[in-house]
């Protein structure tokens, strides 16, 4: 073959393999955009107080939740799903950084003058550093309860981009309040001076919250939507369509702010569509901690919370009815529609779940005690572990602490007191302790507590803490 011909045919097969890396490169960087354009937008929302019974789609009749019924159908709603404990602060740092009880830096609402809870730790690996570093925009709106903005446990310094609403949970306690925050400066409502009820915090956190979701609907997002609603003063600004009932002004204004709580999910989903953002985003919607009502109280039957006594317990103890959630996903097109799932999950899970959905990791050195749910959510079994845990430090029981493995669960139910037996397959409502015909699983229960645990000097062991004082009647 003629030099020159060789040349030509060398030029042509150079600009081929040049043509060829130029097209792969392209095609990996669309790939590689395409990738980051799909990271989906995270939103948890933390309802306070909520009870499973409380929904239409757990077997409420009276209280109206027509939204969230429906998010549920065309979602996965779980059966099985736990809270990180029975109490509001413990339970917002578990889902925020992925520890159970045992490790979690919070096992007690601990609150700090003037105003405040006790605060996460200096450095402690959270989602919202995660999901900040992963490109993602932050916000919490509604109930922090993690630390004051003067200290290591303010929004700002844990991975929040941007806060509104109540930082105390004794604050949140009122819903017509002189004052909110946004991000760390006070936001006043002068409407509400003196003692007026004239603007409903919640309109104010629920507008904040749309906003937000509006301006940062092109960017992938994660929103802690912390509602404060049902929990009590239970204050309304409108009792709707309960107010001709034949109730009194307390179940009135409850079914009222269950139903609230309907109405804004329904105006978030509705913006989410609006935006075309729906079907890249996942919504998880969960209660914290069981009701806060007894259920033999005539407010905890008249709404029949324990759904005809199928779950045992309430707010601050061990038993499924404090520790079992109203849960539901829904994520279009992605979370299987019309599933109901038995199978459990717990707060902690939350935090390797959403690190792996934003395509990152954890730090380096960081464990968190969860398991991501990703294949789970998307329609196959739960992940496997060996238990789950959890414990509790509040004056009225001393330290307290449960366990679940497989169907067993044990129950400390009072500080340094006997671990009760209950098998959950065949006893739901815990009904019968079978602690005394099955000493090995007593003791198998006391094992797993003692390894689950890491020992704190503000957390004594409930095994061994001495259990609290009977307080003496008044002659």
């Amino acid at each position: 073959m003629p030099a020159r011909s060789c040349v030509f045919e060398r030029a042509i097969t150079l600009r081929l393999k040049q043509s060829i890396v130029i097209v792969c490169t392209s095609f990996a960087c669309l790939l590689s955009g395409f990738a980051q354009a799909e990271k989906p937008n995270l939103i948890f929302v933390l309802s306070d107080d909520i009870a499973q019974g409380d929904l239409g789609v757990y077997g409420q009749t009276l209280i109206q939740t027509p939204n969230l019924d429906r998010l549920s159908s065309e979602g996965t709603r779980y059966l099985s799903a736990y809270t990180g404990t029975s109490v509001c602060a413990p339970t917002r740092t578990s889902f925020f950084t992925g520890l159970h009880m045992g490790n979690c830096p919070t096992r007690a609402n601990r609150e700090i003058q003037p105003e405040g809870q006790r605060p996460l730790p200096e450095n402690t690996v959270t989602i919202g550093k995660i999901l900040q570093k992963a490109g993602y925009k932050t916000a919490t709106m509604g109930k922090w309860g993690m630390g004051m903005f003067d200290t290591s446990g303010s929004p700002l310094k844990n991975g929040i981009d941007h806060f509104f609403g109540y930082n105390c949970q004794r604050h949140a306690h009122s819903y017509f309040p002189g004052y909110l925050y946004h991000n760390d400066q006070r936001f006043e409502i002068p409407e509400n001076a003196g003692g007026r009820k004239e603007v409903y915090a919640q309109e104010l956190i629920q507008q904040d919250v749309l906003k937000w979701v509006d301006e940062n609907a092109g960017d992938p997002f994660f929103l802690f939507y912390a509602i404060t609603l049902p929990h009590g003063r239970f204050e309304i600004d409108d009792q709707g369509i309960y107010k001709d009932k034949p109730w009194t002004e307390q179940e009135k204004n409850y079914a009222a702010m269950v139903t609230r709580i309907d109405s804004d999910m329904g105006d978030l989903v509705a913006l989410l569509k609006k935006k075309r953002i729906a079907d890249n985003t996942l919504i998880v919607f969960s209660g914290d901690n069981g009701s806060s009502f007894n259920p033999n109280t005539p407010i905890g039957k008249r709404f029949n919370q324990t759904m005809n006594g199928k779950l045992r317990g309430y707010k601050r103890g061990m038993y499924e009815g404090a520790l079992r959630q109203a849960a539901f996903a829904w994520w279009p097109g992605t979370v299987p529609a019309g599933r109901v799932s038995d199978e459990p999950w717990a707060f902690w899970d939350l935090l390797p779940t959403f690190t792996e959905l934003a395509q990152t990791e954890t730090p380096e050195g960081f464990r968190p005690d969860g398991h991501s749910l990703v294949e789970f959510l998307k329609g196959g079994p739960a992940p496997r572990r060996d238990y789950f845990y959890w414990e509790l430090h509040e004056k009225s029981n001393g330290p307290i602490q449960a366990i679940r493995w497989d169907d067993w669960k044990g129950v400390r139910a009072v500080a340094s007191g006997p671990v009760e037996i209950y098998n959950l397959t065949k006893d739901l409502g815990e009904t019968t302790d079978l602690a005394a015909e099955h000493p090995e699983l007593v003791a198998r229960a006391v094992e797993l507590m003692n390894g689950a645990r890491t020992p704190h000097p503000d957390w004594p062991d409930p095994a061994t803490a001495s259990p609290p004082k009977k307080r003496r009647r008044r002659k």
